[in-house]
């Protein structure tokens, strides 16, 4: 543990010039720099500082000056340091990366393009609007430390995202942010009332000298808005031109020196005109837009991204000997036992042993009834046990809990980006390219005409026509909706598939555990002649027991038998060796057999051993509570049934829903091939299931929903995963879709409306600088509010 002389965050020397301090575990802690008191006070503010009590080592120092040299980024190449926060896909490595000095969206472009040129990095997305970006890289070809330095070179500070220190990120640019704001609101003010007692004689017949006086003082005022304020966009702009690019932070910059230049120029030499209170004007309003900016994407990525901060930092763990010690819950591995408390939150993912509680899972589910667990129901890390304790076997890692796991899918999902965000993209590049082309050619005509505002005209145009709205326009809507979605309940795989949601016109859905509750239980059973029922019961026992499929909780009971040879078909059945005999069980067409005709119901699982029938079973369950509510949401739509159970089983399920076709008996390449045919006839579909054999039909479908409980290979296939246990978040997925759509073409209406009705106006030189200023300003906050509205529809 630190000393007194050792900051007790990163255990390094502190600073013997300067104080930082704050209360973590009852005591007055000292540490070395604002940065790592920002991530103490970060940890303790959301009840994390059982983190200090427990850790091994020292944390990483938070000051940035530790990583001063690219040289030194090489400790992020080593494999235990890695082991936190970089994942294996396949022959690739991904990490998720929190970035400083992102100022808009065309920094994500800059990044993404100048990246993609990196020999080894197989994609990178940047999601401007929470401020990270997904990495995936060859480790073979490149190393992450080359990665980071890549970043660094261009001007953006990248490090491993971690709740606490994305936390300590945003405070730090937020502070920033509102330093250069306040400097800027308050030169403006000043400036303005000076300038504007001038420009409408307010002061009165003023001698040459006094107004010359005024001019100094505004000059004085302005200066350091100009150098200090306003520094973010010329940074912006270095960045663009130095990737042989441009952005919107060019024209922003021409603009502001043009100005103040032309201004120095009349105070020095005594003659022409000045706009100082323009220029403190664009600044601030233009800072005071990036900063609702900056404000809204913090609030969405609170949503959708620090569900981390639900996960304890320690766990009471259960060991061999059947003793409780305390261990931090990162060091989990499956298999290990930990013990949960009334009350207490689940550290990581597992399977309850023992003990019954009722668990808020809305945290994760958004539905905020608790659910009721028991042995061998599964739970999650960061969701609450309310009233019972759990005893619980241990199944992933916390670097692989279903929390981090939609963190990063939620990352991948914004990684695909819908055309309308890649044609605003590839609009706005091109948009300011012929800004400056018009900018210049209006100053060539006006001067060639002898206007002598011709200077000042080319300016209102730089300001008025800046695109930063169209940057905005779909990454801000996006990001709310994924945010919104998230909080519901609902996770996104893929952004795009948004877009295509608004295109569907079929829905077809899987019965069992889909439209029903996947609850099943026997209703009638059959036993061959001469076969002893207690036995038969006994190894459909065995062989269920090892089924992923929900018929499997029908048949319950102690396991008698040793089954080896064990397989599953999807959408036909299981087999295996019990006793040295092979049974399969499953379908009428899986087994080979054919159904007695004295066989007094419609039997849809059956046990037989080699070609013998032994026994037969009507196992069916019930249509979910909020199906029927679900399916008449959903009236506009054409909805069919695709199922593997048999017709007439599907038949009485769906007799009374408004289901135009019903198909039963299908096998996982039958239902394939039947999405196939709609969408040979320009059908969209929407495809819904949980089960292993919906895997290629989901694949298959235009938008793929995996329900609540669905199996990993069905979750794996689909495009977006319900979360809760309820159906009606497909109506609520849908119309989030359709706000989605609606709110970006707004949003890209606005901004291009406003660009071409602008452009006449500061290109006939009746805009004075000052009247851009609050136009361009007004287009970016008008597009970010509008967005910000998706999240509390």
């Amino acid at each position: 543990m630190a000393s007194s002389s050792q900051c007790y965050h990163c255990g390094l020397p502190n600073d013997s010039k300067q104080i930082f301090e704050t209360q973590i575990l009852g005591d007055t802690r000292q540490l070395c720099c604002p940065g790592c008191l920002a991530v103490a006070q970060a940890i303790v503010d959301n009840g994390l500082e059982d983190y200090y009590q427990f850790r091994t080592e020292p944390a990483n120092k938070s000051d940035d000056s530790i990583l001063s040299t690219l040289d030194e980024l090489a400790v992020y190449n080593d494999p235990a340091l890695q082991e936190d926060f970089v994942f294996d896909e396949g022959h690739y490595k991904q990490i998720q990366l929190t970035l400083e000095g992102i100022t808009c969206a065309a920094c994500g472009w800059l990044i993404e393009k100048q990246l993609s040129k990196v020999k080894g990095i197989k994609q990178v997305a940047v999601n401007v609007q929470e401020r990270r970006a997904l990495v995936t890289w060859l480790d073979e070809d490149i190393k992450l430390s080359q990665i980071m330095a890549s970043l660094k070179r261009i001007g953006y500070h990248a490090s491993p995202f971690q709740a606490d220190e994305h936390e300590a990120s945003y405070k730090r640019e937020e502070k920033a942010f509102l330093k250069k704001l306040g400097l800027a609101g308050i030169m403006t003010m000043q400036v303005m009332m000076l300038m504007a007692g001038l420009y409408f004689d307010w002061f009165g017949a003023i001698e040459q000298e006094t107004r010359q006086y005024f001019y100094w003082v505004a000059l004085t005022l302005t200066t350091p808005v100009v150098l200090y304020s306003g520094s973010n966009f010329y940074l912006g702009a270095i960045k663009a031109l130095s990737a042989k690019t441009v952005n919107m932070d060019v024209p922003v910059t021409l603009a502001v020196f043009g100005t103040y230049i032309a201004g120095l120029r009349a105070t020095l030499l005594e003659t022409g005109e000045v706009f100082f209170e323009s220029i403190c004007m664009f600044i601030f309003l233009l800072l005071l837009s990036r900063f609702f900016e900056h404000r809204s994407r913090h609030k969405a990525a609170q949503i959708s991204a620090n569900m981390t901060q639900y996960i304890p930092v320690s766990a009471t763990k259960v060991n061999a000997d059947g003793t409780f010690s305390n261990c931090l819950a990162k060091q989990l591995r499956p298999e290990d036992i930990v013990f949960v408390k009334a009350g207490e939150t689940i550290p990581v993912d597992g399977i309850v042993l023992e003990g019954t509680a009722s668990v808020d899972e809305s945290m994760l589910t958004g539905e905020f009834n608790p659910v009721n667990k028991r042995p061998t129901a599964s739970v999650y890390g960061g969701t609450v046990a309310q009233d019972g304790a759990l005893t619980i076997k241990v199944t992933q890692s916390l670097k692989h809990a279903l929390v981090n796991q939609i963190v990063r899918l939620q990352a991948s999902a914004m990684a695909s980006k819908p055309k309308a965000a890649l044609l605003a993209d590839k609009f706005s590049r091109y948009f300011v390219s012929a800004v400056l082309v018009i900018s210049a050619a209006t100053y060539g005509f006006w001067t060639f005409v002898g206007n002598e505002d011709a200077f000042w005209i080319t300016i209102s145009v730089l300001v008025a026509t800046c695109p930063c709205a169209l940057g905005l326009a779909t990454p801000s809507a996006l990001t709310c909706a994924v945010a919104k979605l998230n909080k519901q309940g609902i996770l996104l795989k893929r952004a795009d598939a948004l877009e295509q949601l608004n295109d569907i016109d079929t829905i077809a859905l899987d019965k069992t555990g889909t439209l029903t509750q996947g609850k099943f239980s026997i209703q009638s059973a059959w036993f061959a002649e001469g076969v002893d029922k207690t036995t038969a019961m006994d190894i459909a026992v065995a062989l269920e027991a090892r089924s992923e499929h929900p018929i499997q909780q029908a048949f319950t009971g102690k396991i008698k038998h040793k089954v080896s040879d064990f397989e599953v078909t999807p959408g036909g059945g299981i087999s295996g060796n019990v006793n040295g005999s092979a049974f399969s069980m499953g379908s009428a067409s899986y087994c080979g057999v054919s159904l007695p005709a004295n066989l007094p119901f419609v039997a849809n699982v059956l046990l037989v051993s080699g070609n013998t029938l032994i026994a037969a079973f009507l196992v069916s369950d019930k249509l979910r509570d909020d199906t029927q509510a679900t399916l008449d949401m959903l009236s506009q739509y054409q909805l069919m049934v695709l199922s593997g159970d048999t017709q007439e089983n599907v038949n009485n399920i769906v007799n009374t829903l408004p289901i135009q076709t019903a198909l039963g008996g299908l096998s996982p390449e039958q239902k394939f091939e039947e999405v196939q045919k709609l969408q040979q006839q320009n059908k969209k579909v929407l495809m819904m299931g949980d089960g292993i054999n919906d895997a290629p039909v989901l694949a298959s479908a235009d938008v793929a929903v995996a329900v609540g409980n669905a199996t990993d290979v069905a979750k794996t296939a689909a495009d977006v995963i319900l979360l809760g246990d309820s159906l009606l978040s497909v109506p609520q997925l849908l119309n989030v879709a359709l706000n989605v759509k609606r709110k970006i073409r707004q949003n890209i209406a606005w901004s291009v409306g406003y660009n071409i009705l602008i452009l006449p106006f500061a290109i006939a030189g009746v805009l004075s600088p000052w009247m851009a200023v609050v136009g361009m300003s007004l287009s970016s906050i008008i597009v970010v509010t509008n967005s910000t509205r998706l999240l509390s529809k």
